[in-house]
């Protein structure tokens, strides 16, 4: 068939290499599996958060926040009573300013007092659970790439699209990683809390369970595309 002189490429019926269709990664590299599954096990679900990630990181960072009001205010009044101080035997006020309420009361003892990393362990949970937030949020939409010839005509833009994959499954392991970190964290704060305070803080207590609850989402975020494409 000929083509009159003077048309364009999409007078012409054809699409021109100009013409990019945009659609998310490509999926024909990923044979035996269904659209859906090839662009999950890419990293398109792989730290997706959800509701879930959501609460729990808002409740420990404003149990973070409520600590640093809390170890404050003790700090300016010996006698503040807070509102997690039901007794002498569950006293938060009296575990955030003790020792082990700073820098996990190892860093003093590494890093000496004046240490810039010797700040209290609430600091590190805001940082920690803002950290979890935008982890979590970072992969879970799917970047637009070119599908079709542009794939092969465009080294570039192949590129680019392994690197979002390979951003979403670093993203998860540094998910998984710092809840696991917290994890250990939160054993050593139960048993400092548990066996040498001898209290109970409903605060800590609470936080040690909202990062067992980031723990498992992190874990089930990482297995899961695994799982969903062993389903197809």
């Amino acid at each position: 068939m000929r083509h009159k002189v003077g048309q364009s490429p999409s007078q012409r019926g054809g699409r021109g290499r100009d013409h990019i269709l945009l659609r998310p990664c490509p999926v024909a590299d990923y044979p035996g599996q269904s659209p859906r599954a090839a662009r999950e096990s890419m990293g398109t679900t792989w730290a997706s958060p959800g509701w879930a990630r959501l609460a729990l990181c808002l409740a420990g960072f404003g149990l973070s926040l409520y600590a640093l009001h809390v170890k404050a205010a003790h700090a300016r009044d010996k006698d503040y009573r807070a509102l997690c101080d039901v007794g002498t035997a569950i006293s938060c006020s009296r575990v955030f300013s003790s020792r082990w309420g700073r820098g996990f009361g190892l860093v003093e003892h590494v890093l000496g007092p004046d240490s810039v990393l010797n700040q209290s362990n609430s600091i590190f949970g805001c940082i920690f659970y803002t950290l979890q937030l935008f982890l979590g949020e970072w992969p879970s939409r799917p970047r637009p790439f070119p599908a079709g010839p542009a794939l092969h005509d465009s080294p570039c833009l192949t590129l680019l699209c392994l690197a979002g994959c390979l951003r979403g499954r670093w993203t998860s392991i540094l998910l998984v990683l710092s809840s696991l970190l917290s994890l250990a964290g939160s054993v050593y704060l139960a048993w400092i809390l548990f066996f040498v305070l001898y209290d109970f803080c409903i605060v800590c207590i609470t936080t040690y369970a909202i990062n067992v609850g980031l723990t498992v989402l992190s874990f089930r975020g990482a297995q899961g595309p695994k799982g969903k494409a062993k389903g197809h």
